[in-house]
């Protein structure tokens, strides 16, 4: 069965989902900027997800993560909980 590891970033809206994703690409840490920013109690973890396999996310989630190349950061992706920056960490 197909599985991933994710990382994400939660915010309300698609300007700071943007803003964070410059600001990354500008060389601030992914998980340093989940810790002070996403809304998500993954941010505890640096937006660390785990393992997951398809279906366990919602569908945005899930096109991203099973199909986006492993180690770039992805966004502003939007669901129903808000705008996310999507990091895929590994899949098998």
């Amino acid at each position: 069965m197909a599985w991933a590891t994710a990382r994400h970033i939660l915010v309300d809206s698609e300007e700071k989902c943007s803003q964070l994703k410059a600001e990354i690409e500008g060389g601030i840490d992914f998980g340093d900027a989940a810790k002070t920013n996403s809304t998500c109690p993954s941010s505890a973890q640096g937006g660390d997800l785990g393992k997951f396999g398809p279906g366990q996310m919602v569908p945005e989630f899930d096109k991203v993560v099973f199909n986006a190349d492993v180690g770039v950061v992805y966004g502003p992706v939007k669901t129903q909980f808000g705008y996310h920056l999507l990091e895929v960490t590994g899949r098998g």
